[in-house]
C-alpha cells in the first residue's frame, strides 16, 4: 500500500495533465496536492527502515526499501513537492502557452516518478531503465520556452547522458554475465541482495572493468567531471523548478546507483579499488567546479557549477571509508535542502529582473527582500558557512580524510573550497547590494508557498547546530549498508 502511495500520485498527476485539454490551473494545483502523498510514504518508509524493517513489493521483490533507499526517497519526494508547488500554471496569469504548461505538468510528474522508481527498484535492470527515463522526461521540459539555446541544451543533455547510460548498461551486462557464468541462472538473479551475496565469488578482473563502465556511465548523469559538460547548459535553460529537481536530487539519484554498485564491487575486490576511482573523480569535479565559479557571468550556471563541486565532495566522502560515507550522506541532505531552495529563489529573481546575467541583477535585497534573504541563505549554506549543515558535513569530510591518512588530499580540498567560497561570495554580494536596475518593481506580495522553504532553512540550521540522535543512528545504518 505504501509503495502505491509513493509511486501512483505522480502517475495520476501526469495522466490528469495529459487528459485535460486545454490546460487548466486546477491541474497544477491537483498535481501539487498529490505530491504530499509520496512525501508521506517516503517518511513512513524511513520510519520502517529505522525500526529495522525492509519492505518489499511485487513479484520477485521487484521493489525493496532499506535505509539507503528511504533516505533518497525522502529527498526526492520533498524536492518534488517544492518543485510542484512553485511550478508555473497553478494560479493567475503566466507567460507560458497552455500547450507548454500541459507538457510541463505531464513530464515533470513522470520525471519525479522515474526518480522514485530508481531508488525503490530492487532489480538492476529496472533501475537502469528508470535512470534512462529520467533523462527523456526531463529533457522534454528543458526547452519550455522554445529558443535556440534551450533546444540545444536539451539535445546536448540527451546525447551526453544517453551515451553515459549506454556505458552503464555495458558495465551492468559485464557484471551480470560474470554472475551468470559462475552461478547459473538463480531466481531473482538481477536483484541487489542476490548480487551482493554472490559478489565474493565473481571474477575480479571482469568486475573491475564493469565498475569502470558503471562509474563513467552513471557518473555522467551525476555530473562528475570530465563528463559534466551537459549540466551547466541544461540547468541554465531549464525552468527553475526543474533545475531545483535536477540539481537538488537528480545528480544524487545517479550517485545512488554508483553507491549500490560500490557495495557489490567492494564485496568482490575490497574497498580500495572503488575508493581510489571515486576520490580521483571527486577531486577532479571539485577542482573544475570551483575554478569554473570564478569566471561565471550567469547566476544559474553559477549554481550548476556549484552542484558539480558538491557532487565531487560527496564522491570524495564515499571513497574515504565509513567516516567519509557518513559525511557524504550528511552533505547530500544539506545539498538537497540548499540547492532546491536556491534554485526556486533564482526562478523568482529571473521572473522579476528578466535576466540571468550577474551584471543584470543588483539591489536584490531592496527589490525582493524575502527572496533575497532566501537566496543569500542558500548560497551561504553552499559555501559552507556556519551555522548551516554543509559546514558540519564538510568539516566531517575533512576529518574523515585526515583520519584515513589523506592529509595532503584534504589540504587540496580545503584550497579548492576556499576558491569556491571567494567566488560565490563575490557573485552574491554583486547581486544583493547596490541599486536595482531601472524599471524593476520594488517589494513582494505575500505568498504562502514560501512557507515550504522554511523547512529547507530549518533542516540546514538544525543539522548545522546539532545532529538529532535518531537521524545520526539512521545514517549509521546506511553507512553499514554502503561500507559492508
Amino acid at each position: 500500500m505504501i509503495f502505491l502511495l509513493l509511486l501512483l500520485p505522480s502517475l495520476t498527476a501526469a495522466l490528469l495533465a495529459f487528459a485535460v485539454r486545454p490546460y487548466r490551473n486546477f491541474v497544477g494545483r491537483a498535481s501539487a496536492l498529490l505530491s504530499l502523498a509520496p512525501l508521506g510514504a517516503a517518511l513512513a518508509f524511513a520510519g520502517q527502515t529505522f525500526g529495522g524493517g525492509t519492505p518489499v513489493f511485487g513479484p520477485g521483490d521487484l521493489l525493496r526499501v532499506d535505509s539507503l533507499s528511504a533516505l533518497f526517497m525522502v529527498c526526492v519526494a520533498f524536492a518534488g513537492l517544492l518543485a510542484l508547488w512553485f511550478s508555473p500554471g497553478l494560479a493567475g496569469a503566466n507567460h507560458f502557452e497552455p500547450g507548454a504548461l500541459r507538457r510541463y505538468h505531464v513530464f515533470i510528474n513522470l520525471f519525479i516518478f522515474a526518480m522514485l522508481l530508481t531508488v525503490s527498484a530492487n532489480n538492476v535492470g529496472i533501475m537502469w531503465i528508470a535512470v534512462e527515463a529520467t533523462t527523456i522526461f526531463s529533457a522534454m521540459i528543458i526547452p519550455l520556452t522554445l529558443t535556440k539555446s534551450s533546444v540545444e541544451a536539451s539535445w546536448k543533455y540527451i546525447l551526453i547522458c544517453s551515451v553515459g547510460i549506454a556505458l552503464a548498461f555495458v558495465g551492468t551486462v559485464f557484471a551480470y554475465f560474470d554472475f551468470v557464468t559462475l552461478s547459473g541462472h538463480p531466481e531473482n538473479a538481477l536483484n541487489w541482495p542476490v548480487l551482493v551475496a554472490a559478489a565474493p565469488h565473481l571474477q575480479p578482473d571482469v568486475l573491475r572493468l564493469a565498475f569502470v563502465f558503471i562509474l563513467i556511465g552513471y557518473g555522467t548523469k551525476a555530473g562528475l567531471a570530465p563528463m559534466h559538460t551537459w549540466l551547466p547548459d541544461a540547468h541554465s535553460e531549464a525552468p527553475s523548478p526543474l533545475s531545483a529537481l535536477m540539481s537538488g536530487v537528480l545528480l544524487t539519484v545517479a550517485l545512488y546507483t554508483i553507491m549500490r554498485w560500490k557495495v557489490v564491487v567492494d564485496a568482490a575486490l575490497g574497498p580500495a579499488y572503488s575508493n581510489q576511482l571515486l576520490i580521483a573523480l571527486g577531486v577532479l569535479s571539485l577542482g573544475i567546479g570551483a575554478f569554473s565559479l570564478v569566471v561565471q557571468h550567469n547566476y544559474k550556471r553559477m549554481l550548476a557549477y556549484s552542484s558539480i563541486e558538491h557532487v565531487g565532495l560527496m564522491c570524495i566522502g564515499l571513497g574515504l571509508g565509513p567516516l567519509g560515507i557518513f559525511a557524504a550522506l550528511l552533505h547530500l541532505i544539506g545539498h538537497t535542502a540548499a540547492k532546491s531552495m536556491v534554485f526556486i529563489a533564482a526562478g523568482e529573481v529571473l521572473h522579476r529582473f528578466e535576466s540571468t546575467d550577474l551584471a543584470g541583477v543588483s539591489g536584490l535585497l531592496r527589490a525582493m527582500p524575502r527572496t533575497g534573504v532566501l537566496f543569500a541563505a542558500g548560497v551561504l549554506a553552499l559555501v559552507g558557512l556556519p551555522p548551516f549543515g554543509l559546514f558540519m558535513s564538510e568539516f566531517a569530510l575533512v576529518r574523515a580524510g585526515v583520519v584515513a591518512g589523506h592529509g595532503w588530499l584534504m589540504a587540496v580540498v580545503l584550497v579548492l573550497l576556499a576558491v569556491a567560497f571567494v567566488s560565490l561570495i563575490r557573485h552574491l554580494n554583486q547581486m544583493l547590494y547596490g541599486e536595482p536596475p531601472a524599471g524593476v518593481p520594488m517589494g513582494e506580495q505575500r505568498d504562502w508557498r514560501f512557507a515550504w522553504l522554511a523547512v529547507n532553512v530549518a533542516v540546514l540550521v538544525i543539522f548545522g547546530l546539532v545532529l538529532p540522535a535518531p537521524v545520526a543512528a539512521w545514517l549509521n545504518q546506511i553507512v553499514e549498508i554502503v561500507s559492508r
